[in-house]
């Protein structure tokens, strides 16, 4: 046989120079379209970069803010962008007389829960701070989503030893179909203290009012300050009186947002936020005295508004990863049981899928777990690339490659790699769902319809086959089923119903996405 250097050759191009020149050909001919091949990594740098773009990250990351709008409770800003809603809740507080006006409703009814709603504040602001320097354009509006909630945040906090944690009876609510500009029914205010603790809502809050002050340390110091120093009163109030807040508001609470996971999830969950605002040694030795007593199983591997187990291993990860704590070691060994536990095949993995390749958790709202596990996925990637680690699954080495390829999977299925090839994100792509399981989208918009749609009124427009005349865009619905089904009925709250605690995570997911494929 011979030598590859007897077959003439009549121009030798270096690989790195072969590859450049496509990439200048292509970008000069407009063919790659955001389509971006794998480069060597010695070349340019970029371990990461997968083979292609299948999906306009930055499109859906854009839609994926935009959403929050929709969501907004209270007197809309000049800046609004989604026209087809208007001013509501403006009286909401006074019953207790407090301004509770702002923050978001938390899916499709007009209730404002506190404890979702801190949730999603925290997933924003953690977002913001491990992939906002990618947004680029989309940092500000970010940045006003999570402004908006910190706002309400702040107010439902100004009492000491108090917070109030819901607006609106849920069952009074959910007994009408009405648009929130119109809704009439009763705007009860319901809050915990030192007599009616509320340790898991109060951490929230407090983790959630920590994350947002490094969001706005730089751009509004005053404003981060007061955030920091809400923060801390705030979890002094959870730590110092212990207890479910589903105990004393039972009736009020479950089952929409009932504290299953219990409350010592979220004082871990606070102080680790709070010693990530704070880098005050107080609260590095609330966790290492507590940690273990807070903790959960070691295979537990969900992540939600309830239970933030997962998350906090992850994010205290990071100060053993990065910041060379070594007396927080432990939870990179937890952090990792997480990553086996939902890597497909591997000799721990306890997470199902459905047949098209969706992580599947459970029937209702069951997309929160898929973005959720895409962001910490993402992030712990982030976190081992910068301490040039791996994760250990029984032998099996698992790179940070391989965690982003498994989160990109699970984002382009819900942005429409699935056998239904829809999207499961509002507004993005030729097929999304219709007849979404939301009041405001539902019911014809007040420009279209100025006359009030009374509660019971409304339950035509819920029934009807009709597509909803209001686009929510950006709005991902809880998803379909273990077998890949989506039926894009409205009266299915499980499967078509948004919430504010899906798009939180999925923000910095798309975000990351967007800038590994040059769209940002």
């Amino acid at each position: 046989m011979a030598a590859a250097s007897d077959f003439p050759s009549p121009l030798r191009i270096p690989r790195s120079a072969a590859l450049l020149l496509i990439l200048c050909l292509c970008s000069a001919l407009k063919l790659c379209n955001g389509y971006f091949y794998t480069i060597n990594r010695h070349t340019f740098g970029h371990p990461h970069r997968p083979h292609f773009a299948s999906h306009n990250y930055r499109d859906a990351l854009t839609k994926s803010i935009l959403f929050f709008e929709g969501q907004r409770s209270g007197r809309l800003p000049s800046s609004q962008r989604l026209r087809w809603r208007r001013d509501s809740g403006l009286s909401d507080g006074s019953a207790a007389n407090v301004d509770l006006v702002g923050g978001y409703y938390d899916a499709g009814d007009n209730v404002k829960f506190g404890f979702p709603m801190a949730f999603t504040t925290t997933m924003l602001s953690w977002s913001v701070l491990e992939f906002g320097g990618l947004m680029k354009s989309e940092l500000p509006n970010a940045k006003e989503a999570i402004r908006w909630a910190t706002d309400y945040l702040l107010k439902a906090t100004a009492h000491p030893n108090t917070i109030y944690v819901q607006v609106g009876d849920a069952n009074r609510d959910h007994a009408c179909w009405e648009r929130p500009e119109d809704m009439d029914t009763p705007r009860n205010v319901y809050k915990v203290d030192k007599n009616s603790p509320g340790s898991d809502v109060a951490a929230e809050t407090a983790a959630a009012l920590a994350a947002a002050s490094l969001v706005f340390r730089r751009s509004d110091p005053s404003y981060s300050r007061l955030l920091v120093r809400r923060s801390l009163r705030v979890f002094q109030f959870a730590d110092m009186y212990r207890g479910p807040y589903s105990n004393g508001l039972k009736k009020v609470v479950c089952p929409f947002y009932c504290s299953y996971s219990g409350y010592e999830d979220e004082l871990l969950w606070g102080a680790a936020w709070l010693f990530k605002a704070t880098r005050n040694p107080i609260f590095l030795k609330y966790i290492q005295i507590n940690g273990q007593t807070l903790g959960a199983g070691e295979y537990d591997n969900t992540f939600g508004w309830d239970n933030k187990h997962v998350g906090a291993r992850i994010l205290l990860s990071k100060a053993f990863l990065v910041h060379k704590l070594q007396s927080l070691h432990d939870y990179k060994g937890r952090a990792d049981n997480f990553i086996c536990s939902v890597i497909p095949d591997a000799s721990f993995s306890s997470t199902q899928f459905t047949p098209g390749g969706l992580l599947f958790k459970m029937r209702d709202d069951n997309m929160q777990y898929v973005t959720s596990t895409s962001f910490l996925l993402l992030t712990y990637a982030k976190y081992l690339t910068s301490a040039d680690r791996v994760v250990n699954c029984g032998g099996a080495i698992i790179t940070p490659t391989r965690l982003r390829s498994i989160a990109k999977q699970q984002v382009d299925y819900l942005l429409g790699d699935n056998p239904l090839k829809m999207s499961y994100m509002v507004g993005y792509g030729p097929l999304y769902p219709q007849r979404i399981h939301h009041r405001g989208s539902s019911l014809p918009s007040v420009a279209a319809h100025p006359a009030k749609i009374q509660c019971s009124a409304g339950f035509d427009f819920m029934k009807s086959s009709a597509p909803n005349p209001n686009i929510l865009v950006g709005a991902v619905v809880g998803g379909p089923d273990k077998d890949d089904r989506f039926p894009d009925q409205r009266p299915d709250y499980e499967q078509s119903e948004p919430t504010t605690y899906i798009n939180a995570p999925l923000v910095g997911a798309l975000a990351y996405l967007a800038h590994s494929f040059g769209q940002l």
